[in-house]
């Protein structure tokens, strides 16, 4: 099966074209640029397929790095009084990070108040949703939402992500809860402790906050990231009960909803995916964890607690053993709830482009909707949560490769700061402009009205859900399109 017709087979990795520039635009000189992807200068008109190329996978770009510090090779020998506040204060750095550590301080970022301009209409009726955005347009409305946080634009069901780093998301989540199906803090790790299984991130639970999402009717569903050593909890049996019994009996005391499961990434680095066997037993764990799932009634919903998979967008026109394929998801249908695609993150800093174009979308779809008895008008593609960015990136287009992702908080800053043109890329449909700083060029995709807009339509057509990463990197007014 192959994406798109057979005359303009292709991947989408952005490739840029010699082209004038047009009146009005700015030039893109990149002749410093190395990147073989970027020969020429980047314009907005340049984002066109190259066959048999695709951006590498990366896994979870959008949690912050701890700063690596500064080496010194010269450093004088120490006093003796310098010796012991040498020895005491990692002593006491540890007393208080253990500390902060227990009283769960260090798992969430600073209090973060969320106030709200509102306005009587939403963006759609103040006719903001358009290719022809400017930044001064976005500095002026993008604090200012819709009065009617109730009032639902897209029908279907809506995952949001919450990250301890960015403490914007939990207000964001109570605030907007009546227009968010399931909300998912981003809490849990599975681990393996020499040859016992240990679940981390307890800490991080905050009842009250749980509580009023699912009095407003969201069901919480913690993320859950299965790092334990496959071959330790797929062959042994034992283990596999164990790690069960620990997602299940921590949903049962905390009172959650369910949860969403990521492991596929990992199953893939330790080779699972490429052993037929191994492969088999790890979606059979996913069916028993479902099944086990299913059998606790939630207090909250009166329903039985959920199974959420999050399971990454094909790449390639030919899925391969990393790839979860429609087979896969055929096998898993019947005992999992949902499945977290992950549709972003399809170019970096290799390889400057938009986070993710409108056919890359469609056509992931279609892979994975494709195998037999699966239709995009059936229960399989109702069962997909269609991911959406609601971060950015900022990429640099000289002095070699580089760049990362940015917040809403960044993009304001630059448009602040740069007050840039915008362009609507035809082939991607995303918007993205242009700056220099101290002689760098730099291309910023960050998520706008009308691409967002875009991809909901695509959602609705496919009957789809959504899957936002996450709703504190965005602006304030994207809530109006939900």
């Amino acid at each position: 099966m192959g994406f798109g017709h057979a005359a303009d087979s292709e991947s989408y990795s952005p490739k840029l074209q010699t082209t004038e520039k047009p009146e009005g635009q700015p030039s893109l000189d990149n002749s410093s640029h190395h990147d073989p992807l970027f020969p020429c200068g980047l314009v907005a008109s340049s984002f066109v397929a190259t066959a048999g190329e695709m951006p590498p996978r990366r896994r979870d770009r959008r949690r912050p790095r701890d700063p690596s510090p500064p080496s010194s090779d010269a450093r004088a020998p120490p006093s003796a009084s310098g010796l012991r506040l040498t020895l005491l204060v990692p002593l006491l750095l540890v007393l208080v990070l253990a500390a902060l550590g227990f009283s769960g301080l260090l798992s969430r970022s600073p209090p973060h108040t969320q106030t709200l301009q509102t306005t009587a209409h939403s963006v759609y009726e103040r006719g903001l949703v358009k290719r022809d955005v400017s930044a001064r347009e976005i500095l002026a409305e993008h604090t200012r939402v819709s009065e009617n946080r109730s009032q639902r634009n897209f029908a279907n069901p809506v995952l949001a992500y919450v990250t301890p780093w960015n403490s914007k998301g939990y207000d964001m989540a109570k605030l907007f809860s009546k227009k968010l199906t399931h909300v998912s803090p981003v809490w849990y790790d599975l681990k393996s402790d020499r040859n016992r299984l240990v679940l981390e991130g307890e800490h991080n639970f905050d009842a009250k906050w749980v509580s009023e999402l699912q009095s407003n009717g969201s069901l919480v569903v913690p993320r859950i990231v299965l790092e334990a050593f496959p071959a330790v909890l797929l062959l042994e049996k034992k283990q596999k009960e164990k790690a069960i019994d620990l997602i299940v009996s921590e949903c049962r005391d905390k009172g959650y909803d369910g949860i969403v499961l990521e492991s596929w990434s990992r199953w893939a680095i330790y080779g699972v995916l490429d052993d037929q066997e191994l492969r088999y037993m790890a979606l059979q764990f996913l069916k028993q964890l479902g099944e086990a799932l299913h059998s606790v009634i939630s207090k909250s919903s009166s329903r039985h607690l959920e199974l959420i998979y999050v399971i990454p967008a094909p790449r390639m026109q030919k899925l391969n053993n990393q790839d979860f394929g429609p087979e896969d998801l055929m096998h898993l249908a019947d005992t999992l709830d949902g499945f977290s695609l992950m549709t972003y993150d399809f170019s970096g800093p290799q390889n400057p482009g938009p986070s993710a174009p409108l056919k890359w979308v469609h056509d992931s779809l279609a892979a994975l909707l494709s195998a037999k008895g699966s239709s995009h008008s059936n229960s399989h593609s109702q069962m997909i949560f269609l991911g959406i960015n609601f971060y950015g990136n900022d990429f640099l287009l000289s002095r070699g490769s580089g760049g990362g992702a940015i917040t809403g908080r960044d993009f304001v800053h630059l448009l602040e700061k740069y007050k840039p043109s915008l362009q609507w890329d035809e082939q991607s449909l995303e918007h993205f402009f242009i700056y220099s700083d101290e002689g760098v060029k730099h291309a910023v995709f960050y998520p706008t009205l009308m691409s967002l807009s875009v991809r909901l339509d695509e959602a609705r057509n496919w009957g789809t859900g959504l899957s936002i990463w996450e709703i504190g990197q965005g602006l304030d007014y994207f809530f109006d399109v939900l």
